[in-house]
């Protein structure tokens, strides 16, 4: 019997080696060979093998699939494995290693042994090319014997692929987003990131308590209504729209709300986004689970008066300089947009939110803001008192003071306006030594300097639109005087005929 295998193994070797050699030199002939080939070889080859490839799809998107796996094979990897490679995990505090490349490790199911092997080619081809790493591609392959075909296919895979995003999601790092203008990374994605470490919170957050509940329970909602969502046939997104004056907070909140859902953050700067397809292939790059931001909506695009008439342009130089600069400027349109906010391309993944940012309300089209877009408009406001009151426990760690009723005065009666980041600015402390009560105090000195500041400034206000008036008073009078001159002159000359 050991003759016989033997005799049988070196029979097989040759018929692969000729059959090798023969497709070299004869390529389209071996073509027609292989099914031949793979049929004789599958009969004294008892295992089957599964390739998971980490790009897939026309667009080239990474495979959550490969990605499970990754994970899955990452908590086993460093007592089988020989060849490793490490990763930080959250927080940077400690290592996961995973296979390296062309590695190969066992795993058991159900009293079945599989083997897995980490794989990488690259691209034969001789021409150049400056992103050389887009010619690689990676993929794991999954080898186990036939009769274990239906534990693996029906049990198994499902069994991995759960288990390494519970573990994925356990490891991962959040991280901030932001698309890269002007190159074009072919497979590679076109989103560059840094770890997101933003400490911001909504215990943190200088907003009124009852408006910060209000925030997280709707969060908290869309986090948990996928089946939801589908039932109704909408995509899972959300959107929100926070509007209010520089310093209140709008960058924060938004921090907050990932740190709230544990989410990633996409920073989208629109000017840098060459066209529609452009935008949306960076949708198509989003993952689940992220918030995407899109900060000055009004100041990112011409987005304001697409909809109205546009006034006639200024002859001369100036209309010259306005066509050289916008062969340069990005040709993404409010179409485009609204297609990305709510059409048939925000359908693409889920779990996702988006959130527009802008100081002047008033100047975005209606269209771009209606509820089923921004569903969610959220004002942020001058700080008030209770918001004062979350800024002096996170600057001074102070809760009650007998100076607490005169900032209540000065914010709630006297209505004096100034913004969160004004008002922790004047709570921070200037020195090592320096105590709460000497904060609070130059807070309410801010206070009284910004009340007078704005009486100056409505005064002065008053007295532009006196003066404006008065100057218009004076151009009527001298054009009545003027035109009365004008007919006393036609006048006299009609006389004189």
């Amino acid at each position: 019997m050991g003759q016989l295998w033997a005799n049988t193994g070196s029979t097989l070797a040759t018929l692969m080696f000729t059959y090798t050699i023969f497709r070299r030199w004869f390529p389209h002939v071996g073509d027609h060979l292989e099914p031949f080939f793979q049929r004789l070889f599958s009969r004294f080859y008892p295992y089957i093998q599964i390739k998971f490839h980490e790009y897939s799809g026309e667009h080239f998107k990474r495979s959550e699939v490969y990605s499970g796996i990754q994970s899955y094979l990452s908590k086993d990897s460093s007592l089988r494995a020989k060849k490793l490679k490490a990763n930080t995990t959250k927080g940077s505090k400690s290592l996961v290693l995973s296979m390296d490349d062309r590695e190969e490790i066992t795993d058991e199911f159900e009293s079945v042994t599989v083997w897995w092997q980490s794989k990488k080619v690259r691209n034969t081809r001789q021409s150049f090319s400056f992103y050389p790493a887009a010619d690689e591609k990676r993929y794991y392959m999954l080898k186990f014997h036939r009769r274990d075909r239906e534990v693996i296919i029906e049990r198994y895979l499902e069994h991995v692929v759960k288990e390494g995003k519970m573990i994925d999601m356990k490891n991962r790092e959040r991280k901030l987003y932001s698309n890269t203008p002007g190159q074009n990374h072919r497979n590679q994605t076109k989103w560059s990131h840094v770890t997101f470490e933003h400490p911001a919170s909504f215990d943190t957050l200088a907003m009124e308590e009852k408006k910060k509940e209000e925030i997280k329970s709707d969060l908290i909602k869309f986090s948990k209504s996928k089946d939801y969502y589908k039932k109704i046939g909408k995509a899972w997104k959300r959107g929100y729209l926070l509007f209010g004056p520089p310093g209140t907070g709008k960058s924060t909140m938004i921090a907050a709300m990932a740190n709230f859902l544990e989410y990633d953050v996409y920073d989208l700067e629109l000017t840098t986004v060459m066209d529609n397809t452009q935008l949306r292939s960076l949708l198509i790059e989003t993952s689940s689970k992220s918030i995407i931001v899109i900060e000055d909506i009004d100041c990112s695009l011409n987005l304001t008066g697409q909809r109205k008439k546009k006034k006639e342009e200024e002859d001369g130089d100036e209309k010259m300089m306005k066509s050289e600069g916008e062969k340069k400027e990005s040709k993404v349109t409010l179409s485009g947009l609204l297609n990305f906010i709510d059409g048939l391309w925000s359908a693409c993944g889920g779990e996702r939110i988006i959130v527009f940012t802008t100081n002047f309300v008033d100047k975005l089209d209606p269209a771009l803001i209606r509820k089923g877009r921004m569903d969610k408009h959220i004002e942020m406001s001058y700080c008030g008192f209770e918001a004062f009151k979350v800024l002096a426990k996170n600057y001074l760690d102070v809760e009650e003071s007998e100076i607490f009723d005169e900032i209540k005065r000065l914010l709630e009666v006297e209505g004096i306006k100034m913004t969160p980041a004004d008002v922790g600015e004047n709570l921070l402390p200037k020195s090592e030594g320096e105590e709460g009560e000497t904060c609070l105090k130059r807070l309410i000195e801010a206070l009284k300097e910004a009340k007078e500041e704005a009486k100056k400034r409505v005064e002065e206000e008053v007295k532009q639109k006196k003066e404006e008036e008065e100057e218009k008073k004076r151009i009527k009078e001298k054009k009545a005087e003027m035109k009365a001159k004008k007919d006393e002159k036609k006048k006299k000359i009609e006389e004189e005929q």
